[in-house]
């Protein structure tokens, strides 16, 4: 190891590093994963922040990251400012626009007018989440939220894989 690190960076002597400058001491990595279900009242977001951060203090990880991952193909996850609504209203009509029901442009329309609509709102926006994990809470900022966008009209439920790794 010290000769392959002598030949990529050039060390003088007494400065060379040693194999164990580049590993912690005792490094105990925890991983803890859950589930959230979420009970959709139809197209629109809803804040999952609360619940997420319950999962956070209840895994005992003090620092970490928690990845969240919605399980779903016409659902999105969004972080997302948290005081004004009017901000996600917005989000809402902009997507609208990009992706209107019933365009005759969509040809998959077995589920009904807002079905690839759906589908082409969770392609343009996320999936996953990574949230940073710090004493013990979720490391947002003052205006920051998670929430779940549902894309479809009519109510489904919604599940979220929440794996939180972390010391």
């Amino acid at each position: 190891m010290n000769s392959i690190i002598s030949t990529l960076f050039q060390f003088p002597g007494s400065a060379r590093p040693r194999p164990s400058d580049f590993v912690s001491a005792n490094p105990i990595v925890v991983l803890k994963q859950s589930e959230i279900s979420v009970e959709t009242r139809g197209r629109g977001t809803h804040d999952l922040t609360s619940r997420i951060d319950a999962a956070v203090r209840e895994s005992e990880i003090g620092t970490g990251i928690c990845h969240l991952f919605v399980r779903h193909t016409s659902a999105s996850l969004l972080l997302c400012e948290n005081a004004d609504p009017a901000v996600r209203r917005d989000l809402e009509t902009f997507m609208s626009r990009l992706a209107p029901d019933g365009d005759p442009m969509f040809t998959h329309t077995a589920e009904g007018p807002d079905d690839m609509p759906a589908h082409v709102r969770s392609t343009l926006t996320q999936s996953d989440l990574n949230v940073p994990v710090r004493n013990g809470r979720c490391d947002l900022g003052t205006w920051q939220g998670i929430y779940l966008w549902e894309h479809r009209h009519a109510p489904h439920t919604r599940n979220i894989t929440v794996t939180i790794s972390g010391e």
